[in-house]
């Protein structure tokens, strides 16, 4: 199944995507009207490191009203489900 299909973000409402390689955590925030990452971040894949770049990340956030989550094929559970649901908490509208 094709996620990315049905699901794009624009100027408006951007799209959080994530990366996991082997070491690290990689988030960020795309705008695929014009193809372009707005903001990436990185971090070690630790749980502890993971929420608090998601607390650093959610005050980037905080400007948009509605954001578009794009798991990337990852199921949602774990470091995802983690960075996800800290989001949220910091008032960030997934």
């Amino acid at each position: 199944m094709h996620i990315r299909k049905t699901m794009s973000g624009t100027k408006l409402i951007p799209r959080v995507f994530v990366f996991k390689s082997n070491k690290y955590f990689y988030p960020g925030l795309a705008n695929d009207d014009e193809n372009k990452v707005i903001m990436s971040m990185i971090c070690k894949k630790s749980e502890k490191e993971i929420v608090s770049l998601a607390k650093k990340m959610s005050k980037k956030l905080s400007k948009y009203d509605k954001l578009v989550f794009d798991r990337s094929g990852y199921k949602y559970h774990g470091l995802v489900k983690l960075f996800v649901e800290t989001l949220r908490e910091n008032k960030v509208n997934i």
